[in-house]
């Protein structure tokens, strides 16, 4: 069986505070990214569950959003959020 759902994704953790600002892009802000690959397990969230360096998300593959994520087995810190890279 063939998907063609996105078999990789780049994850940033961008802080709230400096997302966007001063004309500087989601990806100059980013203070952690990673590569996260597809599993092919869906997650708690519905959603098809991608890993890699550090980090589990679930990611909606059509609206390219992250609906669930942990960071080295946590949570993520408050103040960041996690987004797909453009």
């Amino acid at each position: 069986m063939t998907t063609t759902e996105p078999q990789r994704f780049t994850v940033l953790l961008v802080p709230t505070h400096v997302e966007g600002k001063d004309g500087a892009t989601v990806e100059e802000s980013a203070v952690r990214s990673a590569v996260v690959e597809a599993t092919g397990d869906t997650g708690a969230s519905g959603y098809p569950r991608y890993t890699g360096n550090g980090i589990e998300a679930d990611i909606d593959p059509r609206t390219r959003t992250v609906e669930a994520v942990l960071v080295d087995g946590k949570e993520l810190v408050y103040g960041l959020t996690a987004t797909v890279a453009s």
